[in-house]
């Protein structure tokens, strides 16, 4: 899958691992979406930019269920085009909030963390396509979750960047 796949697996990852964030013990989720530069695809993410200049070009990335169930499995899959090599020495910026309060605010090596998705570093150029699938914890507070990845090459080169708005609700 695109590096937008890549991204979406590893923000899902951390994020539901350590945090989290997809999950409500029981409760409905529901997604706030902008549509001014959505990811193509079943999900609730948008590109932070125009994603014109990006190295990743995103066929589409879906999530199912969509949006995320508390207690389920996720499973995500993508598709994508690399428009060059990506080396080690990348980084993904990863933010996620609750409310106006910053859960995870870290720049992390992206290679390091593609273990987690079954790749390695170098990404080559070319089509990339990626499904995974992760456990999505129960409990989590009711409220807005806010995410953002941001993803540049060792030479801050745009790989890609995209952000998403969850809001998990008690029933």
């Amino acid at each position: 899958m695109k590096v937008s796949a890549v991204i979406l697996s590893l923000l899902t990852v951390s994020v539901a691992s350590s945090r989290s964030l997809f999950s409500v013990g029981g409760k409905q989720s529901a997604l706030i979406t902008d549509a001014e530069n959505p990811v193509p695809g079943k999900n609730p993410l948008n590109f932070c930019a125009d994603p014109k200049d990006y190295i990743l070009d995103i066929d589409y990335v879906d999530l199912s269920p969509n949006p995320p169930v508390p207690g389920e499995k996720l499973t995500i899959t993508a598709k994508g085009t690399f428009h060059k090599d990506i080396e080690p020495g990348a980084t993904v910026f990863l933010q996620v909030k609750y409310g106006l309060i910053t859960l995870i605010k870290q720049e992390a090596d992206l290679c390091d963390n593609l273990p987690q998705i079954d790749m390695s570093c170098p990404i080559k150029e070319g089509v990339l396509t990626i499904e995974k699938e992760v456990d999505i914890p129960k409990q989590v507070p009711p409220g807005k979750y806010t995410v953002l990845a941001d993803v540049n090459t060792v030479d801050k080169e745009k790989i890609t960047c995209m952000e998403s708005t969850v809001f998990f609700s008690r029933q």
